[in-house]
């Protein structure tokens, strides 16, 4: 056989290894995309930790408002304490809302986009697994409220919503795990400082959330948001 042929050979041989590692990675992309939630937005971050910096904005006036009238009268208001409370929770469930409401547009919208299913099989266990710690940590806090232990209120939401985004990553981008790490860790740390649970709340669901959510944008949306 000659030189040309044997040369031929190897071309052909190299361009169909080449031609079957192409067919691998895209088994490989589109188990992964059936297999994982792809559509979540950086941006639902962005407008949750905007969200979030604004309530700790309101709690804060709130806050000092009420410490001092506290500090003015010299006594306890049982009255007083009552009502700070119930805003607080209120201001807490309204925060959550519009974080979800945020959450569900700008995904619908990257979905769309991307001409995805909001709602399938994978997105039921990104949200499903997200519940269940979420859930397991509303009953965890809302019985430290009933013993009044509020100073334990903060560092239990960062630690239960880091362990839900851990459990959910499983079905969805990874970098959700490192947020869900880093809250984990965050919740810890306020632990040791628990009369300073209003600065991590913010720094948790606030500006973490921001970072991760330009982040996340610019890693997977940005060249999206230029063909728009």
């Amino acid at each position: 056989m000659s030189k040309k042929s044997n040369f031929d050979l190897q071309s052909t041989l190299i361009m169909t290894e080449q031609q079957h590692l192409e067919v691998l990675s895209d088994i490989k992309r589109m188990m992964e995309r059936s297999s994982r939630y792809m559509s979540l937005s950086g941006l639902s971050g962005v407008f949750a930790g905007a969200v979030s910096l604004i309530a700790a904005g309101i709690a804060y006036y709130w806050l000092h408002d009420y410490y001092t009238q506290w500090n003015t009268s010299g006594r306890f208001d049982p009255a007083a304490f009552d009502l700070l409370r119930i805003r607080l929770i209120v201001l807490a469930v309204t925060v959550m809302g519009l974080a979800f409401a945020g959450g569900t547009y700008f995904t619908w919208k990257k979905a769309k986009f991307n001409k995805l299913p909001v709602w399938d099989a994978t997105s039921r266990k990104v949200f499903i697994n997200g519940l269940i710690p979420m859930a397991a940590g509303g009953a965890f806090i809302a019985g430290l409220l009933y013993n009044n232990l509020e100073v334990m209120v903060a560092p239990s939401c960062l630690v239960f919503y880091g362990l839900a985004l851990v459990n959910a990553s499983k079905y969805t981008l990874t970098d959700i795990r490192y947020l869900g790490i880093a809250e984990i860790g965050l919740g810890i740390l306020n632990v040791f400082f628990l009369r300073k649970g209003l600065y991590f709340w913010a720094i948790g669901f606030g500006i973490m959330h921001i970072l991760y959510g330009v982040i996340m944008w610019w890693k997977y949306e940005k060249g999206a948001a230029k063909e728009e």
